[in-house]
């Protein structure tokens, strides 16, 4: 219950690799790169426009890695598995997440398992998802349940606010209300 319960010193996004800022769990305030697998806040990703504007760049690049910007969604797909084949936790979890959409629920269950192989944080909150729904594995409420307790232990607030749920659910409302309190901490 104690590491459990420890407030994490950021989300599973960590800070920003330019301006070391701790990255928002809000989907809407970073950019995934998928040329160098980087989260990327807005105020780079803005600063780096302004900077491409004033040199007179005319191609967008990478704020990290200053790699050409995918033009396209296939090309996007490209940098992914190109970067998933370097064994890069992110854009695994990525992969699994594609899968996930297109409906290869087994496929799905494949990559985030290896993702979190690898020490993904967001890969445990999503395969908790899967033995939640039962999709491309058997429902286990106790892997579920495991796996969102890795995901919040890492600092992902989504998980967090899951465990808060099913602690509401079985009455251990003491527990439950520590788990919502850590969850709004980190931006849930």
């Amino acid at each position: 219950d104690e590491i459990l319960f420890r407030q994490p010193e950021s989300t599973h996004l960590g800070d920003c690799p330019i301006c070391l800022l701790p990255l928002s769990p809000s989907t809407k305030d970073y950019l995934f790169e998928t040329c160098c697998s980087k989260i990327i806040c807005r105020g780079c990703d803005i600063a780096n426009k302004l900077l491409r504007e004033r040199e007179g760049q005319l191609r967008e690049t990478c704020p990290f890695c200053r790699h050409p910007q995918p033009k396209t969604p296939e090309e996007q797909d490209k940098n992914i598995m190109k970067r998933a084949a370097a064994n890069d936790s992110f854009a695994i979890r990525q992969m699994g997440m594609k899968c996930y959409r297109e409906g290869d629920y087994e496929g799905s269950f494949k990559y985030l398992s290896k993702a979190v192989e690898l020490g993904d944080v967001g890969g445990h909150h999503f395969l908790g998802a899967l033995y939640l729904e039962g999709k491309g594995v058997k429902k286990d409420y106790g892997k579920e349940f495991y796996c969102y307790e890795r995901a919040a232990i890492g600092g992902h607030p989504r998980a967090r606010y899951n465990l808060g749920l099913d602690e509401g659910i079985n009455e251990r409302y003491d527990r439950a209300v520590k788990h919502f309190i850590i969850a709004a901490t980190l931006g849930n």
